[in-house]
């Protein structure tokens, strides 16, 4: 089987409230894989285009539940690693009356954040296309060496580099490295950028304007040539310079209205679906957009990233349904 997208980041666990409101005032939790880049990959795996995982989990019992899920959902272990001796990290979920969520991170020497450089062979790089990394790799040595090495190695190959910060403040306090200073050294290695505004407010960029916002980062020299600005309830965005595929363009789409269950995982589903219909040939930004956008409403409507992930006939029925008349 030809894999042509290599994803490459932590694996976890989300532990989600079985009630709303702030984390000391829940008392039950129910156990989930997670983790952006899994969410990813798993959700890749589910709409067809089954890609190469690079992830390192604990040889404890919740890295066990983790390689089942990973198994179960296809994920090959090619380079999927287990660490005999460290944990693997736990994140526990906190919603509000949106469903917005908030995390704590157990995440202090865990098995995600040993990730080392070189394990991931330029022979293996020749052979993919898109190669995605995400921010909470970088939060921690030897993980940021190794992602910032594999970018850096992919960009050079030739790979389309596709970057999430993924902005997680808490992970980054007494860190040796700011997030702004790692996120820029991951820029230049970076081809399509998917963000939020508050992950680019976080990495030193300031405009309140989203289109201005996504702008200024694409039209940097060391920067990426497609941003994707994921907005909420607002939709999404694709700005992108001339060096794109689709030339110099601004598109928006303002999502679909869905009553959201659980946003955990949204924007790991909305870069999913993007990058599903990018490899299956769609050019469109608009028709891009859409498919994306797609994916992410159908992931809001159930509890739980990872389980939440629609496969194929499940979001051509959601976009039939939902198609303007």
């Amino acid at each position: 089987m030809t894999r042509r997208i290599l994803v490459s980041g932590e694996t976890l666990i989300d532990f989600l409230p079985e009630t709303v409101g702030s984390l000391e005032c829940v008392e039950t939790f129910s156990r989930r894989a997670g983790g952006a880049p899994a969410n990813l990959a798993v959700g890749l795996a589910r709409l067809g285009e089954d890609p190469w995982f690079w992830t390192r989990i604990g040889s404890d019992p919740m890295g066990d539940y983790l390689a089942a899920v990973l198994a179960s959902n296809d994920i090959p272990d090619r380079f999927i690693e287990r660490d005999s001796t460290a944990k693997t990290t736990l994140a526990f979920v906190s919603h509000d009356e949106s469903a917005d969520r908030s995390f704590t991170f157990y995440r202090d020497g865990t098995a995600d954040t040993r990730l080392e450089a070189g394990r991931v062979s330029d022979d293996a790089l020749a052979a993919v296309e898109w190669v995605v990394i995400g921010g909470v790799a970088l939060a921690s040595e030897p993980a940021r060496t190794a992602t910032l090495d594999l970018a850096r190695r992919a960009y050079e190959s030739g790979c389309t580099v596709v970057f999430d910060p993924n902005a997680r403040p808490e992970l980054w306090q007494g860190s040796d490295m700011g997030f702004d200073q790692t996120i820029e050294s991951a820029l230049q290695y970076t081809d399509v950028l998917k963000a939020t505004p508050d992950d680019l407010h976080e990495a030193g960029f300031d405009s309140t304007d989203a289109e201005t916002l996504a702008r200024t980062v694409c039209g940097s020299s060391d920067g990426p040539h497609t941003v994707l600005l994921t907005l909420g309830s607002k939709g999404a965005m694709l700005v992108s310079s001339a060096d794109a595929p689709w030339g110099e363009t601004t598109v928006t789409h303002p999502g679909y209205a869905v009553d959201p269950v659980d946003s955990t995982g949204a924007g790991d589903a909305f870069l999913t679906g993007f990058l599903a219909a990018r490899a299956s040939g769609e050019q469109s930004p608009i028709e891009l957009l859409e498919f994306a956008n797609a994916v992410a409403a159908l992931t809001t409507t159930e509890p739980g990233a990872m389980t939440a992930l629609p496969e194929r006939e499940n979001v051509a029925a959601f976009r039939a349904e939902h198609s303007p008349e």
